[in-house]
């Protein structure tokens, strides 16, 4: 019976490792689990590439920002720069970084003011680009003006991706999910 018992763990072990990658549908969010990992200094188009785009275009093309909200948010760009740390392994960032890209296209953000830094599961690169930037979640959008942190959003938006984009931009109080 114990021979029985561990051959079906091991099958099945055996089965979940050699699965499809499959996209998994939640409330118009879509994950995808698989092993590939992106790891260090990528911009957009490395996402647009299988199997990332498998999450990635569907969740940009579900997210519906708000026009008032982007029309004004548009008004506070100048000068601004981000800087995203994300896991292309981590569901929270297969939700939030194609929301934020969505955002950029629709002001038309120049997305050469976007580094987007691919961390591991440590939340760590080779390169060490996470030194130093208390990189304790992701995603982390890390958002600059002229060079000095204004704030970031960690982990997830507190109102929605442009809306907190817009508190931060626009210098109202903003406190991110786990900040006191």
């Amino acid at each position: 019976m114990k021979k029985i018992v561990s051959i079906l763990v091991l099958a099945a072990t055996f089965t979940g490792c050699n699965a499809q990658k499959k996209p998994i549908m939640t409330s118009e969010v879509t994950t995808v689990q698989t092993r590939d990992m992106l790891v260090g200094k990528y911009d957009k188009k490395a996402l647009l590439k299988s199997p990332y785009n498998l999450w990635f275009n569907p969740n940009y093309e579900n997210y519906k920002p708000s026009a008032a909200t982007l029309s004004e948010l548009k008004k506070h760009t100048g000068g601004v720069t981000v800087t995203v740390f994300m896991g292309t392994w981590c569901e929270d960032s297969q939700h939030r970084v194609p929301e934020f890209y969505n955002v950029l296209d629709a002001i038309g953000f120049d997305t050469e003011k976007v580094t987007l830094i691919m961390v591991d599961k440590l939340k760590t690169t080779p390169e060490n680009f996470e030194a130093g930037l208390d990189i304790t979640n992701v995603p982390t959008f890390i958002f600059y003006k002229n060079g000095k942190e204004l704030h970031r959003i960690v982990e997830s938006y507190m109102e929605s991706a442009e809306k907190d984009m817009l508190k931060i931009l626009s210098g109202q109080p903003y406190k991110h999910a786990y900040q006191d």
